[in-house]
């Protein structure tokens, strides 16, 4: 970055910053994970300065035939790990992706049923600061407060009472598997699309290692930069016959020139999901997600993200306790919250980045005692001689070990 170090050194010297941060932290949040190279240097290419608003072939600016064979492999690729019947690689962000789907189907005002926020729902889902909760009537569906997961047939009730138009089940902190056959089934007795927001599962699901939507959903999102490790983005699978409305939601609807060098980066994301060396990480995040969970479980640990309310500790508390010991989580609510979002009574915790590090069972068993010390210790002391261990773990494990070093 040595143009960069010239022209701007506050900037350069936050990226250095985040780069030691990255490559020294245990980064435990479920959301994030870290890109390939060739991922990185796709988004860093020059694609970024150039314009290509419309699509492949049909673009509204002149010089884009390298633009258009960029997209044209986006979407072909994504058709094929998905098995989709149309793809939109534009959507900057999972949150536009999941708007152009509403603007697609829906009308505003009409009637959406989607999961709770507290039972591990997105802001997007109806939340009533989010454009969803805004535009459209949102009823929420949750949990069963037994066995704390989907009750289908609580859902086809509200369905029958509420004629949603839309249903849409997907989570941002449900770690369960969801039936979407029965989604499918719950939406034809009413007459309701169903839509799939899959931004967590989407690596699992082009590994063939967790239930596809797409056989099921009219609609199905999703992010590029959670299991699916590429770039922080987002895309939309449909059917044919929602293509064209769907296209033209993105674009003019809700977005100008799509960035072309995400949309690169995207690309090498869906080629690099179609090796072995993918499906192999997706089942090794599988068997790390559960090797943590049992750790965390046996220290008494309620897994739902993870439950603090008999630690004495909220969510807020021991994200900063644990970022001080150099393991980055983050606040979660959990369901049947009695406190605020801003302070919560959970931790949300996912083993994609980790995996991608190289780690196995073996250094779950080491997270989950850093954890449960970290959350139990009351000095900045004991956190900081934590950190010395978390860092000596990480040091096994380089971010990028093709490069001799990062920091």
């Amino acid at each position: 970055m040595r143009h960069l170090r010239k022209v701007d050194p506050a900037i350069y010297k936050a990226i250095k910053n985040e780069i030691r941060r990255q490559e020294e932290n245990l980064e435990l949040i479920a959301s994030e994970n870290f890109t390939s190279l060739a991922v990185l240097e796709a988004q860093g290419s020059v694609l970024t300065n150039k314009y290509a608003e419309g699509y492949p072939h049909r673009r509204w600016y002149g010089g884009c035939e390298n633009m258009d064979e960029v997209e044209r492999l986006a979407i072909e690729r994504a058709g094929e790990l998905f098995g989709a019947q149309h793809v939109n690689v534009q959507a900057h962000s999972g949150t536009q992706a999941n708007m152009a789907v509403y603007f697609t189907c829906l009308n505003i005002g009409d009637t959406v049923l989607a999961l709770d926020l507290a039972c591990g729902g997105h802001l997007t889902h109806g939340h009533p600061h989010s454009f969803s909760g805004k535009f459209f009537k949102v009823v929420t569906y949750g949990v069963d407060s037994e066995t704390e997961q989907l009750d289908y047939d609580r859902i086809l009730t509200l369905a029958k009472e509420h004629r949603p138009r839309l249903i849409l089940a997907g989570a941002s902190a449900y770690p369960r598997v969801m039936d979407f056959k029965k989604f499918r089934q719950i939406c034809d007795s009413v007459g309701a699309y169903l839509f799939v927001d899959m931004a967590h599962i989407a690596g699992l699901v082009a590994a063939k290692l967790h239930p596809s939507p797409v056989p099921y959903a009219d609609f199905v999102t999703s992010t590029t930069h959670k299991t699916l490790r590429g770039p922080r983005g987002g895309f939309v699978l449909t059917k044919k016959e929602f293509a064209r409305k769907l296209d033209l939601e993105i674009f003019p609807g809700i977005q100008g020139g799509p960035l072309m060098h995400v949309i690169a980066a995207k690309a090498v994301a869906f080629k690099e999901a179609m090796s072995a060396k993918f499906k192999n990480d997706q089942r090794q995040t599988i068997k790390n997600a559960r090797m943590l969970a049992a750790c965390l479980s046996e220290r008494g640990y309620r897994i739902v993200s993870v439950d603090l309310s008999t630690k004495g500790l909220t969510g807020k508390e021991a994200q900063e306790k644990l970022d001080t010991a150099g393991i980055t989580v983050n606040k979660n609510l959990i369901p049947f919250d009695d406190k605020s979002a801003a302070l919560a009574s959970g931790i949300r915790i996912g083993t994609p980045a980790v995996t991608t590090r190289g780690m196995k069972e073996k250094q779950m068993r080491l997270i989950a005692d850093f954890i449960d010390r970290g959350l139990s210790t009351c000095g900045e002391k004991a956190l900081r001689a934590i950190k010395k261990e978390v860092r000596g773990l990480t040091r096994k494990f380089p971010l990028y070990p093709e490069l001799k070093r990062c920091v």
